[in-house]
């Protein structure tokens, strides 16, 4: 009975084990994408930054000025890097909730193992109660049985006694 119950707590601790591994496994690949995402995003604003670098270089106006083109096309990546800058913070604020979302769900796994930790302690000290508690009744099974057996015996012993002192009583009044 003990192993069957240890048998039983192993696998449930087993099993609650390996649901909260692919929980968190999921997320982390949740987690790892997005931070791939925004590494991605950074290359290409450092890369627009270079083009913007070389168009501020730029002089194809008369006397090495710029024109109005090279200056509208500085701008413009100017412009696209703000756009790629706008959608870096929202991709970081993504990856800070995905953070923020995996240290909660820990917690709750935490508390969560905790407080399945403190039922199967609840149940092995239960369990060793009632163990205790069939020990004694076999115990006490045991002790009745052989004051029971003992009567029985002496019971036994004393009709044999009846009967061997009966024939011999008959055979003394024959004789």
């Amino acid at each position: 009975m003990k192993k069957t119950a240890l048998l039983f707590l192993f696998c449930l601790v087993t099993t609650v084990w390996a649901s909260a591994q692919s929980t968190v496994n999921s997320d982390s690949v949740a987690y790892q994408l997005q931070r791939k995402k925004i590494n991605n995003m950074l290359a290409a604003r450092k890369q627009k930054f270079g083009q913007y670098e070389q168009s501020l270089g730029q002089h194809t106006g008369i006397f090495g000025f710029q024109t109005k083109g090279d200056v509208r096309r500085s701008a413009g990546i100017l412009m696209d890097i703000a756009k790629t800058d706008d959608a870096i913070f929202k991709e970081l604020k993504i990856l800070l909730e995905y953070r923020d979302f995996q240290q909660r769900q820990i917690q709750s796994h935490s508390k969560e193992a905790e407080t399945t930790a403190a039922g199967y302690i609840q149940v092995i000290n239960r369990l060793r109660q009632q163990n205790v508690h069939l020990k004694q009744q076999l115990n006490n099974s045991e002790e009745h049985f052989k004051t029971r057996q003992n009567i029985l015996v002496v019971v036994i012993l004393f009709m044999i006694a009846s009967i061997l002192f009966l024939l011999v009583k008959k055979n003394r009044v024959k004789a």
